[in-house]
C-alpha cells in the first residue's frame, strides 16, 4: 500500500495497511528471529514466497519506515535488510500473535519453549530481544 494512502481513520486499519499481509509479517519475522537480512534469505524461507511479492512487500516496508536498505558489505548486486526501531517496536504485537497461535495450534517443541519463556515474564522478554535486536541493527550499520 502506498505510504500516505490509508482506507480509513481506524488505526488498525491504517496500521494493517503498512504490515498487515502475511509476506509482510513474515519479513519482520525472519529479521526478528530468523537471522535473515538478505532478499535470497527470504526467498528461502520455509513459506516459499514469489520473488515479485518479496520485492513488493520489502518495497513497502522500507516505504513505511518499518525496515531499511543498505549496501551488502561483500557484494555490489546485494543488499542488507534490517528492521527500523519503528519495526523493532512490533515486537510485543508479534509475541502476542505467538502466545495466541501456541493457544490454538501445535507447535513445535523448541517455539513452544520460547513461547513458555516469552509467557513468563512478557515485559522482560520483550526487552530482551528488543535489547537484541537494536544491538544487531547498530553492528550491521557499521
Amino acid at each position: 500500500m502506498e505510504l500516505n494512502k490509508k482506507r480509513s481513520d481506524c488505526p488498525l486499519s491504517g496500521s494493517l495497511d503498512v504490515f498487515g499481509d502475511k509476506w509482510s509479517l513474515l519479513i519482520i519475522r525472519d529479521l526478528m528471529f530468523g537471522n535473515k537480512c538478505t532478499y535470497n534469505d527470504f526467498l528461502k524461507s520455509d513459506e516459499g514466497i514469489a520473488t515479485n511479492i518479496l520485492a513488493s512487500r520489502l518495497k513497502g516496508l522500507e516505504e513505511n519506515g518499518v525496515i531499511e536498505k543498505t549496501a551488502h558489505p561483500d557484494s555490489k548486486a546485494k543488499f542488507l535488510y534490517r528492521l527500523t526501531p519503528k519495526g523493532i517496536d512490533l515486537l510485543p504485537m508479534i509475541m502476542e500473535i505467538y502466545i495466541w497461535s501456541d493457544k490454538h495450534y501445535e507447535m513445535p517443541a523448541e517455539l513452544k519453549a520460547t513461547i513458555k519463556e516469552a509467557k513468563k515474564d512478557k515485559d522482560k522478554f520483550v526487552k530482551q530481544i528488543t535489547k537484541e535486536l537494536k544491538t544487531k541493527m547498530t553492528e550491521k550499520k557499521q
